[in-house]
């Protein structure tokens, strides 16, 4: 009798749209056009693009301009079509392109930043354009008058940017792995708090202003999920990167993260979960859990005539244990641990297969990827990579 053969179980993956080629250097951003088969991108190779989709299927440029500097950042406003465009030198570029997107009007020029631009916002219902730059400064301008309103100096080099238009909040995440919040007025801006979860530098920051949470992704890896509405200070940590989180974007229909980084993964968070603090750890002389010392602890070493163990944690507890009574490995996804990590003997032993399902999925885009857009609309999601090579993906199988 011939062995049943099971079907194996289909795997839900983004779907490879297209690939959009042709820049010389890095692209450093780039967003999908709305309501459009296009995208407008940004280069090192300091050119401006805007690429259409043809008759024969591939994206081809409509707009092709030459920058004075090279391109490091930009943000896009659909409605009015406004593109803004940061410089290496410094400068802040504004232009509108036309319905049809082959034309670009220049508007005005702003001298924002003594060096190269980071990141930039364009707030629609002010009429600001937000800004950091690597001079370690913070500035806003009007966009109708040109005009530079305020600005702060940061602790460090930010390239992490949100603003909340209902409470004129503004998130700054900076290389020295702080956050801080300002709230804005028309010609100042007061200092609300700062604050720190990561081990390395912040390098993107994306803003969910319904559940008012914030996310962080930093070089250490993680990704954090600040709770600023509900006041506690709540802070939850994702851990789902091999190298350094370089993009972040949410779906808010769906209420799930996606984070990129330069591993070349795709991480899609689900969101809508009760989710845990990873607890503090624990300090301590001797094993938590059998009582041997450590190996400074030299009074009880002597005393009880055993050699000094080194400490671990149980990252399921917090508690300070030695090798043998953390000798398993175990993944926490409600606590955002993805992967196996580190946990105590009765720890392991306590947590259930509930609790081992996973909470997030994980795809391979193939090339180290320095910046995502998503199109909530249409589910798409566009990657950019060091390899100069834009990509287009059908996410609609994996955000859903």
């Amino acid at each position: 009798m011939a062995a049943e053969i099971q079907p194996k179980p289909l795997t839900r993956k983004p779907i490879l749209l297209q690939r959009v080629e042709g820049s010389q250097e890095v692209v450093n951003m780039a967003v999908i056009v709305p309501k459009e088969e296009g995208v407008i991108s940004v280069s090192e190779d300091r050119t401006v693009r805007v690429w259409l989709k043809r008759d024969s299927g591939q994206y081809w440029p409509s707009i092709y301009h030459a920058m004075p500097s090279p391109c490091s950042c930009m943000s896009f406003n659909p409605e009015t079509r406004r593109l803004s465009i940061g410089l290496d030198n410094g400068t802040i570029s504004e232009f509108i392109l036309s319905e049809d997107y082959n034309k670009m009007t220049p508007v005005k020029n702003y001298q924002a930043h003594q060096s190269r631009v980071m990141m930039i916002l364009f707030v629609l219902e002010l009429e600001w354009v937000l800004s950091t730059g690597q001079d370690k400064q913070f500035a806003w301008h009007c966009s109708e008058s040109g005009q530079r309103l305020g600005g702060y100096r940061t602790s460090a080099v930010a390239s992490g940017l949100q603003f909340d238009v209902e409470t004129r909040h503004v998130f700054i995440g900076d290389h020295s792995g702080q956050v801080t919040i300002l709230k804005l007025e028309q010609e100042n801006c007061t200092l609300v708090t700062t604050f720190r979860g990561h081990t390395g530098g912040v390098t993107a920051l994306c803003w969910d202003p319904v559940q008012r949470m914030l996310f962080s992704g930093s070089s250490d890896h993680s990704v954090i999920m600040w709770d600023i509405g509900g006041r506690k200070g709540t802070a939850i940590e994702l851990q789902g990167h091999n190298d350094k989180v370089q993009s972040l974007s949410y779906a808010q229909h769906t209420r799930q993260l996606i984070s990129c980084g330069g591993d070349g993964g795709i991480v899609v968070w689900n969101m809508d979960v009760e989710r845990q603090e990873t607890p503090e750890w624990l300090d301590s002389d001797s094993c938590q859990k059998c009582d041997q010392p450590f190996f400074w602890n030299f009074k009880q070493m002597w005393d009880s005539k055993k050699i000094g163990l080194r400490q671990h944690h149980c990252r399921k507890c917090g508690k300070a244990v030695c090798g043998k009574c953390s000798s398993k490995r175990s993944s926490i996804p409600l606590m955002g641990f993805e992967f196996e990590v580190r946990v105590c003997d009765s720890c392991h032993e306590a947590i259930t297969d509930e609790e081992r399902a996973p909470t997030a999925t994980f795809h391979d885009s193939k090339h180290n990827i320095v910046h995502v857009h998503f199109d909530e609309t249409r589910g798409w999601l566009l990657t950019s990579g060091t390899d100069k090579v834009i990509k287009l993906w059908d996410m609609t199988p994996v955000v859903s």
